[in-house]
């Protein structure tokens, strides 16, 4: 078994990206849940959350708050694209 199971061998980071949710500004935090659950709840307004969450990102983006790795992160959930077409 490999000692570094679980973590990108070239950049040492988890694999598990969900890490680069934590510690999120509060407005996007609030965002991001309440995406979230409206995918669960299969609301009729996702396009207002979708437009809401979008706007956060880049808001949190380009005002310094989260780094690029986050924004592109989010980015991919968001559009159901990998995080590669971000990059």
């Amino acid at each position: 078994m490999s000692k570094n199971q679980g973590y990108d061998e070239v950049t040492g980071k988890p694999l598990d990206r969900t890490y680069l949710e934590k510690d999120l500004p509060a407005f996007l935090q609030y965002d991001l849940d309440e995406f979230k659950k409206g995918e669960v709840e299969d609301v009729s307004h996702m396009d207002c959350l979708w437009s809401e969450l979008s706007g956060s990102i880049n808001s949190a983006f380009y005002g310094g708050e989260i780094t690029e790795e986050q924004a592109n992160y989010l980015r991919a959930y968001l559009y159901g694209e990998p995080e590669e077409d971000f990059l």
